[in-house]
């Protein structure tokens, strides 16, 4: 029997033709401007956030760092310590001579405090308990002469401190014209000691400006003589193997009946360094 014929193929259907398309909307945002040829641009919805690889950007760095910089960054930092410089024997020496020197100091400052705390050193006093004015007369109306005698007083007050008096001078003033002058002997006194001297000051034609001669002639028709007395003492203070010098300043105001049997009325007496 003959073979079947084929049948013949049928022409296939036309593609259906897709629907019309809408006008686009308008935009509402500013379009970006185009990109340069030979690069493309992704944008992406304003909801949307991107981020970067950060894997990528270190690769891409490293990438183009060149091969030296990463040589640098692998060699090891080595920190070199200084060496301790020895200290020089003299300074040793010298600190400690500051050392010994300071601590020195400290000692004699306790000690010299503990001292005064304890003793509780005075300075003597000086005191004139009497006085005779046995004559004043003028020779011319501004030279006179005069004989005063007093009774210097010095008093110990310390109780364990021996002082002694190197240097001892008083002076008469007539308000601040020197008149007179007497200087002592050294003594020296024990703790609690007193010591009385006798002392007379003889004025010898002396000069007194006029206003001055004129008040003490004043004064003395008056029945009322003041005289200042001034004394200068160098002390010397001793306890045991202690001893220190100082000077020490007394101020008398003495005032007296008229010569020639004039007698002590009125004193204020100061002793001061």
């Amino acid at each position: 029997m003959p073979p079947p014929r084929p049948s013949p193929l049928l022409p296939l259907p036309p593609p259906p033709l897709p629907p019309p398309l809408s006008p686009p909307p308008p935009p509402t945002h500013s379009t970006p401007p185009p990109s340069p040829p030979g690069r493309q641009t992704l944008t992406a919805p304003l909801n949307q956030i991107i981020i970067s690889n950060p894997a990528r950007s270190q690769q891409n760095s490293a990438k183009r760092t060149p091969k030296s910089e990463n040589k640098r960054s692998t060699k090891p930092i080595i920190i070199q310590h200084p060496r301790p410089r020895r200290t020089n024997l003299v300074v040793w020496c010298g600190a400690i001579f500051c050392l010994i020197f300071s601590l020195t100091l400290i000692f004699f400052g306790i000690a010299t405090l503990i001292v005064y705390l304890v003793i509780k050193p005075r300075s003597p006093v000086f005191d004139s308990p009497n006085a005779n004015l046995n004559s004043i007369y003028f020779d011319s109306p501004e030279y006179f002469n005069g004989d005063l005698s007093i009774l210097a007083n010095f008093s110990n007050p310390n109780r364990k401190i021996d002082v002694r008096f190197e240097y001892v001078s008083l002076e008469l003033y007539f308000f601040d014209r020197l008149i007179g002058t007497q200087a002592l002997q050294p003594f020296t006194q024990r703790p609690r000691e007193m010591r009385l001297e006798s002392v007379r000051v003889i004025s010898s034609l002396v000069f007194l400006p006029q206003n001055l001669a004129v008040e003490l002639q004043k004064q003395v028709q008056n029945n009322r003589v003041k005289y200042n007395i001034r004394g200068t003492f160098k002390v010397r203070a001793t306890l045991g193997l202690i001893h220190y010098s100082y000077w020490l300043h007394g101020r008398c105001e003495i005032e007296m009946t008229g010569p020639p049997t004039g007698v002590l009325v009125a004193r204020s007496c100061k002793t001061k360094r």
